[in-house]
């Protein structure tokens, strides 16, 4: 044989070998459809495109992306048999797509809003699946969970399996099921809280698992309230926490709360709490003045007003700055002349005075 056949029977054997090794799935292969939809909804081929109007069995791909509108809900399932069912005003990509022979890897990157994914595992089978938001990173290996992107907050429900939560750092936190966890900022995640039936954050799971069944809901009323119930159940279990002595996570879910939420009673609220942990707790009188000017600069007619105009002539005070201090607590008798704080106010400007 001469030595140019050699070289290329070695050549078809080498490329063979390469094609029964690749991937089942490859580039242009549909990573998956739209099988059910409702409301507006729309996908695009690549970034930085118009979105068309999607329909039902829609074929998806690798770098697709999928959005849903004010009333949009839509069920993706992949070629796997995992689904992915996208609540309203939510946006989806799927960034990478491959499965290969006893093992799959995807990352689907959710950039806004409400999804819950069902990811498949076989016997045996390797799962590397990332759900990726700006901020945070959800590991999967075959489990259900939910995720809620709400600015750079994130908070995550778990319904069956475990996955791996974490922000830009490697550490991470387990979610399993019917726990909790959230993060913001790409900061580490908070510690795992279990989800009790008849509290708070119970209702909100079952509200977040009706948006995202096996069918769109009858109105999306529950999906605009979400963010805002979990900011105020964090503004309480930040209190809790306070009270333990975790000071420095009362702080964190106060500022999960404040990014959760665009409601100026319960970002006041978070904001009041936040300067409170500071000053009784903390002893930082500077911190805790700062945060209760931002309630009188971000929400000047809320009701935290009156305590936080208290509050700021107090702290002035605390800090030795009697001139500020006696100004603030003089706007305070003019704009609260019956006011619940006039007394130590007028206690206060007594002293000033002398």
């Amino acid at each position: 044989m001469s030595f140019n056949i050699l070289i290329k029977r070695l050549l078809v054997v080498f490329i063979a070998a390469l094609f029964f090794a690749a991937p089942s799935w490859a580039a242009g292969s549909p990573a998956g459809k739209i099988a059910k939809l409702s409301g507006e909804v729309s996908y695009r081929k690549m970034n930085n495109i118009p979105y068309q109007p999607a329909k039902k069995d829609t074929q998806l791909e690798q770098g697709y992306w999928i959005k849903t509108g004010t009333d949009g809900w839509a069920s993706v399932e992949l070629s796997d048999g995992s689904k992915l069912t996208l609540a309203n005003g939510t946006e989806l990509e799927i960034t990478e797509f491959v499965i290969g022979k006893g093992k799959k890897d995807g990352v689907f990157s959710i950039t806004k809003g409400k999804l819950r994914a069902s990811v498949t595992r076989l016997a045996g089978e390797k799962v590397n699946y990332k759900v990726k938001s700006p901020t945070a990173v959800a590991g999967v290996r075959g489990t259900e969970f939910m995720i809620m992107t709400e600015g750079p907050a994130n908070v995550f429900f778990g319904n069956e399996g475990s996955a791996d939560v974490s922000g830009d750092a490697a550490s991470h936190k387990a979610l399993s099921a019917d726990t909790m966890v959230q993060n913001t900022r790409g900061y580490i995640p908070t510690d795992t809280v279990k989800v009790e039936p008849g509290t708070p954050l119970y209702e909100a799971k079952k509200g977040f698992e009706n948006i995202t069944a096996a069918a769109p809901p009858s109105d999306w009323e529950a999906s605009g309230n979400l963010p805002h119930i979990i900011a105020r159940w964090n503004i309480n279990h930040g209190h809790y926490l306070a009270d333990s002595g975790k000071y420095d996570d009362a702080l964190y879910v106060f500022q999960i709360a404040l990014d959760l939420t665009s409601l100026p009673e319960l970002r006041g609220d978070a904001r009041l709490e936040r300067g409170a942990v500071y000053s009784r707790f903390l002893r930082n009188s500077e911190a805790a003045l700062s945060e209760y000017l931002l309630v009188l600069e971000e929400y000047p007619s809320g009701t935290q007003r009156e305590t936080a105009l208290y509050l700021v002539g107090m702290t002035l005070y605390e800090l030795g700055f009697k001139a500020q201090a006696k100004e603030r607590l003089l706007q305070y008798k003019r704009e609260y002349p019956g006011g619940k704080h006039v007394n130590n106010v007028d206690t206060i400007l007594g002293i000033i005075d002398k």
